[in-house]
C-alpha cells in the first residue's frame, strides 16, 4: 500500500513541487506533517491551520517575522511560491480550509498509513507503523526537503490548540479571513 504513494509520485512525471491537483502530493504533505507531530495532530481545527501555513509559506514568513523570527533559507518560500501556492484552500467559517481533509484522512486510514482516534467530540490523528515507512522514504527524496523544513518550523513554534492557531490568523491577518465565505484564498495570498 505505501509503494503506491511513494511510487505514485514518481510514475506519473509530476513535478512534486507543482503538482496541483495530486491526491499523492497531499497525502504525502499531511503524512510528513503528521510525522513531525509524532504524537499526533488533535482536531481538524489544528490540522488545517498547521496545513495553511504549510501551504502558504509568504503567510508563514509572516507570521514568523511578527515573531522576530525569519525563515531559514531552507524553509523560505521560492520566488514562485510568492506568486502562487501549489494549491489553494478556501475562506470558511473557522478560516483556511480545504474540502479535501475528510476524504484525504479517510483514504490514509484506509490504506493503514494513518489512524483517528475520537476523544470527545475532537478526532487526533497519527501515524501508522506503515505510514511511518512511507514518511521515511519521502524524507529521502529531494523535492520534499523545503516542506520537510517548514514543518519543522510548524512543530517548533506553532505546536499550539487549533484554536490558538485560528485566533492568530484572525487576529493578526485579518486579510486572509476578511473574504467571503468559500472564496478562493488567492495566489500569493500575503
Amino acid at each position: 500500500m505505501q509503494r503506491g504513494v511513494v511510487r505514485g509520485l514518481r510514475s506519473k512525471g509530476n513535478d512534486v513541487n507543482r503538482s496541483n491537483e495530486s491526491l499523492f502530493y497531499h497525502e504525502a504533505r499531511l503524512l510528513i506533517l503528521l510525522h513531525k507531530f509524532d504524537k499526533g495532530i488533535s482536531g481538524l481545527t489544528k490540522l488545517a491551520k498547521l496545513d495553511f501555513l504549510l501551504r502558504y509559506p509568504t503567510v508563514l514568513e509572516r507570521l514568523m517575522a511578527r515573531d522576530g523570527r525569519s525563515l531559514s533559507p531552507e524553509a523560505a518560500p521560492t520566488d514562485a511560491e510568492r506568486l502562487a501556492v501549489e494549491s489553494p484552500m478556501i475562506r470558511y467559517k473557522y478560516g483556511p480550509w480545504d474540502d479535501l481533509y475528510y476524504p484525504l484522512i479517510g483514504s490514509l486510514v484506509g490504506k493503514g498509513l494513518a489512524e483517528s482516534e475520537r476523544s470527545g467530540r475532537t478526532l487526533k490523528f497519527r501515524l501508522t507503523d506503515q505510514g511511518l515507512e512511507v514518511v521515511r522514504r519521502l524524507r529521502s527524496e529531494p523535492e520534499w526537503a523545503r516542506l520537510q523544513a517548514r514543518v519543522g518550523v510548524l512543530k517548533s513554534h506553532y505546536d499550539k490548540s487549533g484554536n490558538s492557531l485560528r485566533e492568530r490568523i484572525y487576529t493578526e491577518l485579518p486579510d486572509i479571513v476578511d473574504r467571503p465565505y468559500r472564496t478562493t484564498i488567492g495566489p500569493g495570498s500575503p
